[in-house]
């Protein structure tokens, strides 16, 4: 029998009160409170930010040991929120931090056997918070309502019993997301890929789909009116009716090998981008008369090394006008044009070659921060003429866990807010000063 315990840490009255007033000071700060962000679309609004790093490597404010995990922090009302693994008690951890300080406020432990999931080193999927509850999915389809105080549990749900899962190689990773009253979450099973529940009760809204998933996090976005989800299954890109789970629209995005593709689908205007590892690019464009889409180009290479427009696989890229941006199979950051995907230029300098190598791109006004996967946080920009590194420093070390067949990188995506930096690896979590 799975044993799901709660621990909270207690303060003194005093503690209490300046936690209330730290609290206060945060709430008017920007928070990062779901995967990719506040809107969900790797944008970050903060100003008054440091233009250039003091030196190459920058100590953080605070430090707390944690597990092995791949998810991202989120942070939301002056607290930090993440998960990790318990590898040899077969344990999964939701963790919650202050965020000024790191202190421990709260930890939910629950036991979770992986079976086989390659890339065993923890939970994928970042916490979402929203109206005071913390919503977690863990690699094998544990979904916790947590409350975000004090880390009880308000409901649950074992999708992987339930939903009959057929379980991706590397485990459930898509981050859940939130619409209306609903949560919507890639249960993967057999008789539904995609389930909603009302949040705040747990109750089962409705259930979509019976395709095989992908790794990759859903959005919505606006279209001919109406709100549309957006989700890549395995072989096509589905647009799903959030209220109701009806499928409105679907274009074919048929893998030679098998769908791998840890990228969020990028919205901009009327056009989506989709790339994945073995599958190259998509542009997709959205129909504004009726829930309808259309494909604008496909394009792949012969093989991982011989590529053709974006192969990535964990970054998401960012687009600026009429150019996207993004790290290839090896890392080569790419421009390419929008409308043709044709290669503008390449750059090997963000970071080294390696199969699989990252970076997390967040754009803040004109500037693109980059951090890769070797921990160094980069602030640069990103046209059409190039790639123009502004400064550099290492905010994290690289660890093994992550990538053991490969080696040690710093894959998990970090959260900026409050003029911070919070970014994990196996061993750690950091907050790093970012005010200028």
């Amino acid at each position: 029998m799975s044993i799901s315990t709660s621990q909270r840490v207690l303060a003194l009255p005093f503690g209490i009160a300046l936690s209330c007033c730290c609290f206060a000071a945060t709430t008017l700060a920007a928070d990062w409170p779901q995967w990719r962000g506040e809107r969900r679309d790797g944008t970050w609004n903060e100003t008054g930010l440091v233009k250039t790093f003091a030196a190459p490597v920058t100590k953080p404010l605070w430090s707390v040991p944690i597990s092995a995990g791949y998810s991202q922090p989120t942070v939301a009302k002056g607290r930090v929120f993440l998960t990790d693994r318990l590898e040899q008690e077969d344990q999964e951890r939701v963790h919650c931090f202050d965020a000024n300080t790191g202190d421990v406020l709260w930890q939910h432990v629950y036991d979770c056997d992986y079976k086989k999931i390659g890339y065993d080193a923890g939970p994928r999927a970042a916490v979402i918070v929203r109206d005071g509850l913390a919503y977690s999915l863990g690699t094998m389809g544990h979904l916790f309502c947590l409350d975000a105080a004090s880390g009880a549990v308000i409901w649950s749900h074992d999708l992987y019993t339930t939903y009959d899962v057929q379980m991706p190689v590397w485990g459930l990773s898509a981050s859940p997301l939130i619409e209306g009253d609903l949560i919507i979450v890639e249960a993967a099973g057999r008789r539904a890929t995609l389930v909603a529940f009302d949040r705040k009760t747990g109750r089962e809204a409705w259930t979509s789909l019976a395709s095989k998933a992908n790794y990759s996090s859903p959005i919505v976005v606006d279209q001919a009116g109406q709100r549309v989800l957006v989700l890549w299954v395995h072989g096509s890109v589905v647009g799903i009716d959030p209220g109701n789970g009806k499928m409105l629209w679907e274009v074919d995005y048929a893998s030679t090998k098998m769908p791998l593709g840890v990228a969020t689908p990028i919205w901009h205007g009327d056009y989506l981008f989709f790339t994945g590892f073995y599958d190259g690019s998509l542009l997709i464009k959205l129909n504004q008369d009726e829930p309808a889409a259309s494909k604008v180009w496909r394009r792949k290479g012969s093989s991982e090394r011989k590529t053709d427009a974006l192969h990535s696989i964990i970054s998401t890229p960012v687009i600026l006008g009429d150019y996207i941006y993004g790290a290839d199979s090896y890392g080569e950051l790419r421009c390419l044009e929008l409308m043709t995907g044709d290669r503008v230029w390449e750059d090997q300098t963000a970071v080294p070659n390696g199969r699989w190598a990252t970076i997390h791109f967040v754009q803040n006004g004109a500037t693109t921060w980059m951090l890769n996967e070797q921990g160094d946080l980069i602030i640069a920009e990103l046209s059409k003429e190039g790639f123009k590194e502004i400064s550099r420093t290492r905010v994290i070390e690289t660890t093994g866990r992550q990538s053991p067949k490969l080696r040690d990188v710093c894959w998990a995506a970090p959260a900026y807010a409050d003029r911070k930096l919070y970014v994990r690896n196996d061993e750690k979590l950091v907050c790093i000063d970012l005010a200028e």
